[in-house]
């Protein structure tokens, strides 16, 4: 459901015990069928997921024209203003996570930190890490997260053109972070047909690695 706010809601069957509140990445809406699928996955394993647009998605819906992302700080800014309406809102008195696809992911785990001081922000969710541009692996953007402290799963496609396999796992990461990899996987977890998986495989396999993952931060 759309909640008054404009974001996407996606409720589980019971009450949930926590919730994860999600960003899109740089060129699709929260609306996409990663970012559908990511939802309704994690909501079959009983989370209340909230999905929300930065800001120039949010224009480029009404205006029906693509539009750049804004620039970090305003992206960061508008994460805050998410996670503390969220908050203080319908998910009041619950644990919460956050995350979200590529570059919604990285504002993510740019803002944890600040934001466990504020909130109950327990973990930190990135599906498909930007560790650096596409054939440009020398232009990294890890030197935050050498430092993160809050519970943070990356999971990446071991395809990634963003950070694949072989690459990424030589990074320096802070030790609360965890990388786990997705089977054959690209930036959007789709695999190759010869592997013998399907993107609906890869999707729900992210899922469950994100219930388990986040269980333990979340419940006590």
């Amino acid at each position: 459901m759309i909640d008054p706010d404009g974001r996407l809601v996606t409720e589980p069957a019971a009450p949930p015990p926590g919730v994860i509140l999600l960003a899109h990445g740089a060129g699709a809406p929260m609306d996409s069928p990663f970012m559908a699928a990511m939802a309704e996955g994690l909501a079959a394993c009983g989370w209340r997921v909230v999905r929300f647009e930065f800001p120039y998605m949010a224009r480029s819906r009404l205006s029906g024209r693509r539009s750049a992302p804004d620039r970090l700080p305003t992206l960061e800014q508008a994460f805050r203003e998410q996670v503390l309406r969220e908050a203080a809102g319908p998910s009041a008195g619950l644990p919460l996570a956050i995350g979200g696809k590529s570059m919604g992911g990285r504002v993510a785990s740019l803002v944890a930190d600040g934001l466990a001081d504020e909130v109950d922000l327990r973990a930190c969710l990135c599906l498909g890490y930007p560790f650096h541009p596409p054939g440009k692996p020398e232009v990294l953007r890890t030197e935050h997260l050498q430092q993160l402290r809050t519970p943070t799963l990356i999971l990446q496609g071991e395809r990634d053109s963003f950070g694949r396999r072989g690459e990424a796992d030589g990074y320096p990461l802070s030790a609360a972070i965890r990388l786990e990899w997705i089977p054959s996987g690209d930036h959007s977890f789709k695999p190759t047909r010869s592997s013998g998986l399907t993107e609906a495989d890869n999707w729900r396999s992210a899922a469950v690695a994100a219930d388990a993952f986040l269980r333990p931060q979340l419940l006590p």
